[in-house]
Order: structure tokens, then sequence, then C-alpha cells
């Protein structure tokens, strides 16, 4: 018997569990958050296949192709679907995740390395910098002598690059395939 869920309802366990119990469920999830939230069928397709295969998309056969397109047209795609996790429209042959599809993320393997706090150096270079403006203001004496453009220049500069080091280590994370999609059924 299988658990149903309703779009509006939070997700159960059980429901999550019998969701993430397959691989190309998994492979579909996977690729809707970190792709786009919103992909064709082909395209979806194509992406799972070489995924499972462990090729390029270019390099599938028509038979892994259709092989996953069979069952993701006729179990997973509608699976997802029935548990508000995806919006599939068969017209236009396009599926889109949903704000549901967030509830099951605690479910997952975290990653290896803990999500940066980048907050806090935020925090500090605001705090810094502020701190260096309010001395030249006041006057003291080794503040004072760095002119204010050489003081803003250089903050603008740190919070670019921490912006810049935040962004690269965001597209790192996102290229890193979860343990979950590396352990194919048999």
């Amino acid at each position: 018997m299988s658990p149903e869920a309703n779009p509006s309802d939070e997700l159960s366990p059980d429901l999550v569990f019998e969701i993430l119990s397959n691989t190309r469920r998994r492979m579909v999830l996977y690729y809707l958050r970190w792709y786009g939230g919103s992909v064709s069928v082909q395209e979806l397709v194509g992406e799972v296949a070489a995924l499972q295969n462990d090729v390029a998309v270019e390099d599938l056969t028509r038979q892994q192709r259709k092989r996953v397109y069979v069952s993701l047209y006729q179990t997973h795609l509608p699976k997802l679907e029935e548990a508000g996790l995806i919006e599939y429209d068969d017209d236009e042959g396009i599926v889109r995740l949903t704000d549901s599809a967030d509830e099951i993320d605690t479910y997952l393997t975290p990653a290896s390395e803990p999500a940066r706090r980048w907050q806090l150096p935020y925090v500090w270079l605001s705090l810094v910098g502020g701190l260096l403006f309010v001395l030249s203001v006041i006057g003291v004496p080794v503040v004072a002598s760095i002119p204010t453009a050489g003081l803003g220049l250089a903050l603008m500069v740190g919070f670019a690059t921490l912006a810049a080091l935040q962004y690269w280590r965001h597209r790192k994370r996102r290229q890193e395939i979860p343990d979950e999609l590396l352990k194919h059924e048999g």
C-alpha cells in the first residue's frame, strides 16, 4: 500500500522514504533542484540517463534513453506529482519542482563539508570598515593619514572578494553529486 500525500500537506516520513527509495526519482529531484527547477521531459530523460549510465548526454544510446523515458513517464513522474513534489504538464512536456520539494532535503545525506556561514565575514568586514572610518573622522593619527577614498576602495575590494569567493564555493558545491545518486539499484 502506497502512502498518498496532498500537495498542501506536510510530507510524511513514510512517503519521503518511499519517494527516495528509487534512484531515478532521486536523480529527477536532484536535477530539478540544481539546474533550474523547470525542464522539458526530454532534457530530464537525457540527464537522468547520463547520470545513471555514467556517460555524457551526447553519448547515450537510443535504448538507454528509452528505458529511462518509459520509467519516468509511466512510474516516477506520476509518483512525484502525486506526492506534490513536482508539477508535470503532459501537454507541454514540462516538469517543474514545487516548494514542497524543500521538505525532503533533511532526509538526504548532508554535504561532506558543512555550509559556510557567509554572514559572519560580511559582518566583520562591515565592523572593521566602520571602525576605520570613525577613527579616520576623529583624527586618530595612523588611520587619519589614509585617504577616505582609499578606505572606501579597500572596503569595496573586500566585499567584492568575499562575494566572489562565496559564489565560487556555491558553484563548486552545486556540482558535487550527492551520495544518494551514486548508489544505483541493481
